[in-house]
């Protein structure tokens, strides 16, 4: 019935001789802020949770996927493949092959276009992909000396090498390393890199809190909306059933100026309010050739078009990849921003959106930093995150990839629109944009770019 509504006659980016490939099918976990209800658990139980929603939802034999890829980021070192521990946990076949990728913000949108790379070579007909972050519990290291020290007595052959390597020991040692969501080239946190954007781009506070409290309007009537229907219900082992992200929660203007600046103190304008909040959760999409899901009886939601992946500068254009993924994935696809019906870009924060829309909109910027003739403009806020984003549903960082591409699904089909495009920057200045088309035939379409953005058509 959503096709029915649509009146814009577009062209299809089919292309001869190129095998079309499809979206069949995303679901996530709840998204949750770390430290709650999923506390006691391990990534793998997250990622397993999300792989059986996706056997539930869409009955596909588990030997009939030829290939599992998940995306994530701070790894648990037990389960460092986590894609093969969630896969047997989940019940498919030993004989699947699986692996994990990393490549931060982005990890699960690399293991979407790496599943479109083996359907596309002939490889796979059938792949899953995934994304899964546990921030409740991450790797916490003793000091570099103190490890040396540890690993020497593991090697020592007698009782007065081990009294002397303990005896070497010092208060010192015993300083724990803590993982820090930081530039290893720059030593510079995110949360800093996105303030000074923000200040370079005079993006005020009040701006990064009004559009904080958007997002978290638009997820809160989205959720009461019964739209997010990519989100399963999990029962959470000696816990409740969690069915849906608590991290949304609108609040007032009043209340976020109360605020204080969380990295640059006294006078930075990015504060809690207005970032992305530290989440666990999973995601994971079935993707296939247009054939072979066919054939089986599935009606697929989009059709995965394109991607592309660019990388910055990570000192000073870190978060700015949308607007230098935007322009080259859509003119991969022959498209203007006017012909795009749906976007969703991953908001890490606030001030980092409201930069790179004003960096789309100028053509000084497209000129001197983008070797363009002209901007390539901004997304039209009536078609922009309509459904909240990562500042208010969360930011699992190897899950969020997964989430927007099967957002941007799901918004074309209920809003009758036929293109789709989706961006997400990532640590290290990459970003990763997708293209998806909606087709009165097959429900969508769908594409992907890195650094930068995600062009679905539908």
């Amino acid at each position: 019935k959503v096709l029915s509504i649509q009146t814009k006659s577009k062209k299809t980016l089919a292309r001869p001789n190129v095998k079309n490939i499809v979206l069949v099918e995303g679901v996530r976990t709840p998204f949750l802020l770390s430290g709650t209800t999923y506390s006691d658990l391990m990534p793998h139980d997250l990622a397993r949770a999300a792989l059986q929603g996706l056997l539930h939802r869409t009955a596909i034999p588990k030997d009939v996927v030829d290939y599992i890829i998940y995306g994530t980021v701070i790894q648990e070192v037990k389960t460092s493949n986590v894609a093969r521990e969630a896969a047997l946990g989940a019940g498919f076949s030993d004989k699947i092959p699986s692996h994990t990728v990393t490549m931060a913000c982005i990890s699960s949108n690399q293991a979407m276009t790496s599943a479109v790379g083996l359907i596309a070579a002939g490889q796979c007909d059938a792949v899953v992909a995934g994304g899964v972050e546990f921030m409740s519990d991450v790797p916490i290291r003793h000091s570099r000396k103190m490890r040396k020290t540890m690993l020497s007595l593991n090697k020592a052959k007698t009782l007065g090498q081990r009294l002397s390597l303990l005896g070497s020991i010092r208060l010192a040692h015993l300083s724990p390393e803590l993982p820090a969501v930081a530039e290893f080239s720059t030593s510079e946190t995110m949360g800093h890199s996105a303030d000074r954007l923000a200040a370079a781009f005079g993006v005020s506070r009040v701006e990064q809190d009004e559009f904080a409290l958007r997002s978290h309007s638009l997820a809160k009537k989205a959720q009461d909306a019964g739209l997010l229907q990519d989100v399963i219900s999990f029962k959470v082992p000696g816990r409740d059933i969690v069915s849906q992200d608590n991290g949304i929660r609108p609040s007032s203007m009043e209340q976020m100026a109360k605020l204080k600046p969380a990295f640059i103190k006294p006078h930075g304008t990015v504060t809690a309010a207005n970032s992305s909040f530290l989440t666990d959760g999973a995601s994971a999409v079935l993707i296939m050739s247009e054939e072979k899901a066919l054939a089986m009886g599935y009606k697929p939601k989009a059709y995965l078009r394109d991607f592309v992946y660019v990388s910055q500068d990570p000192k000073d254009q870190l978060l700015l990849g949308p607007t230098y993924g935007t322009p080259k994935v859509l003119e991969r696809a022959g498209l203007t921003m006017s012909d795009i019906d749906v976007f969703e870009f991953h908001e890490a924060f606030a001030g980092q959106i409201m930069a790179n829309l004003k960096a789309m909109d100028s053509d000084w910027f497209a000129q001197t930093y983008m070797g363009r003739k002209s901007k390539v403009g901004t997304p039209p806020m009536d078609k922009f995150n309509l459904w909240g984003g990562s500042l208010s549903l969360g930011h699992p960082f190897g899950a969020t990839g997964c989430r927007l591409v099967t957002t941007v699904a799901h918004r074309l089909q209920k809003e009758g629109g036929q293109y789709g495009l989706v961006a997400a920057c990532a640590a290290g200045g990459q970003v990763s944009d997708t293209h998806v088309q909606h087709s009165l035939v097959v429900p969508a379409m769908i594409a992907f770019c890195t650094y930068a953005k995600h062009l679905y058509e539908l």
